[in-house]
């Protein structure tokens, strides 16, 4: 077991000072942050910014008009190939180059994947890259590493990404997340990790690293006298355990984004929060979600996702009782003849549900998968698929709120199961985790509904069925325990 701090430590006096430095000098460079979420979890550590849900250049612009914006993009590409996933960050990216030279103003970029490493990280960064050099003729210096999720246990130390699990900080490359089977990888250390990623293309030793001395002794000086090394889309390894080591590394980063010298970043949730300068607030209750009131009516708990840490919270969501539980069966789908008829019961199962319960709707939970990286992402579309059409069914029975438990679950629900285009963040349910969105832009029946979107690895085992007990229309409105995984 790791002794390392998971934590933050306690605030350092000057906190609320560094972050009204970082908003200050965005304020001055009118710069701007566009955030790719390459699933729909990337938004948990935030609160007041825009998520845009639509691949269509006039969102980004609506979402990032204002100086100091930060915008978060959901192109869900975890769930695509890789070459899809490059063809769209090429679109993407080549968009904000020229929304950027629009605006006459910088932008930020920021690929944002998952804090233990699943995802395209290579090639979604040489994308964006390329993307930028057609367009402006230069690409990036270099690109900073952070997969940060301080909330959920998720931070680097000694270069070594860690994961808390189970009350053990475990080297990330000792996961279960590691045994993905379409993003598996061996390597903890994170040099290691860019170099076993790039196919060889990319040495340890080619990457560098802005280490916890570094921070905390040399400050804001010492990380942009490393950051100025960086040529060509050079990776940069950023060690922290809390966020006052990611405003430290801001300031720094503003230093050199003075001289003229551009990063792109492939992060966690927890840096877009210190990018943007914002102060922390507290978790949600059901007054922030219903000033006036609960709204009567039921409402649907979604589940997708099959990591371990899901099925535990399913086990305590199922043992407390109190929803009407409905399984999709996910044979019967990958099953031509079977499946129209499968998603069709399963519809008026759940509105038949609604009208007297809340409901909380599971996919099979034996997951089905294939040797072959593509059929494995094949087969979850599929099912992606179906969960799409029966919450778009369940519609007609007007849920109150619905909870989407996993990334591609989550995106998919709200952008073809909802028809949500662009929604608010409002803040978090649990510290730093569990975001609950507010659809501004959607169809009338999903304007203002309370949309939850709870990533698969996060929250102890409690925190599904707290979030449920939240929202339920029966019983009082539950403050959740803010625990993490």
């Amino acid at each position: 077991m790791s002794t390392h701090p998971t934590t933050p430590r306690a605030t350092r006096a000057d906190g609320a000072d560094r972050r009204a430095a970082i908003r200050a000098y965005r304020a001055e460079a009118r710069r701007r942050t566009a955030v790719l979420d390459d699933d729909p979890t990337g938004s948990q550590a935030v609160h007041g910014v825009s998520v845009v849900t639509v691949l269509e250049p006039e969102a980004y612009a609506a979402g990032l008009q204002e100086p100091g914006a930060t915008c978060f993009i959901l192109t869900n590409t975890r769930s695509l190939d890789e070459s899809d996933a490059v063809d769209l960050n090429s679109t993407v990216g080549e968009a904000l180059a020229k929304l950027e030279q629009h605006l006459a103003a910088p932008l930020d970029v920021v690929s944002r994947s998952d804090s233990t490493l699943r995802g395209h990280v290579i090639a979604e960064v040489r994308a964006l890259d390329e993307a930028k050099r057609s367009v402006s003729g230069s690409g990036y210096d270099g690109v900073l590493l952070v997969p940060a999720f301080f909330e959920a246990g998720r931070f680097t130390s000694g270069d070594v990404h860690y994961a808390t699990v189970g009350g053990e900080d475990l080297p990330a490359g000792e996961t279960e997340f590691s045994r993905d089977a379409t993003f598996g990888y061996s390597s903890s250390n994170l040099r290691d990790f860019v170099a076993e990623k790039s196919g060889g293309s990319i040495t340890a030793h080619d990457v560098l690293s802005v280490g916890l001395e570094d921070i905390r002794t040399g400050g804001p000086d010492t990380v942009a006298g490393i950051l100025r090394q960086a040529r060509n889309l050079q990776f940069i390894v950023i060690n922290a355990t809390d966020y006052s080591d990611l405003e430290t590394v801001v300031l720094g980063l503003q230093q050199v984004q003075r001289e003229g010298r551009t990063f792109l970043h492939r992060t966690g949730p927890s840096f877009v929060r210190a990018l943007a300068g914002l102060e922390p607030r507290d978790t949600l209750t059901a007054a922030d979600l219903w000033p006036q009131g609960r709204p009567a009516g039921h409402g649907l708990a979604v589940v997708g996702s099959h990591v371990g840490q899901t099925a535990r919270q399913m086990a305590v969501a199922q043992a407390r009782g109190g929803v009407t539980e409905l399984e999709l069966p996910v044979a019967d789908l990958l099953d031509g003849g079977r499946r129209d008829e499968a998603v069709a019961d399963t519809i008026a199962r759940v509105v038949e549900a609604l009208a007297g319960s809340d409901v909380l709707l599971y996919t099979t939970r034996t997951l089905l998968k294939d040797s072959d990286p593509a059929k494995s992402l094949a087969i979850a579309r599929t099912v992606s698929t179906a969960v799409i059409d029966v919450v778009h069914g369940a519609l007609s029975a007007h849920p109150a709120w619905v909870i989407a438990k996993g990334g591609i679950t989550s995106h998919d629900v709200a952008v073809r199961g909802l028809g949500i285009r662009r929604a608010t963040v409002l803040g978090q349910l649990f510290p730093g985790m569990v975001s609950v969105l507010r659809p501004e832009d959607a169809p009338e029946g999903v304007l203002g509904l309370p949309y939850v979107v709870f990533a698969g690895n996060v929250g102890d085992e409690n925190a599904l069925a707290d979030t449920i007990d939240l929202f339920r229309s029966s019983g009082p409105a539950v403050q959740p325990e803010g625990a993490t995984s």
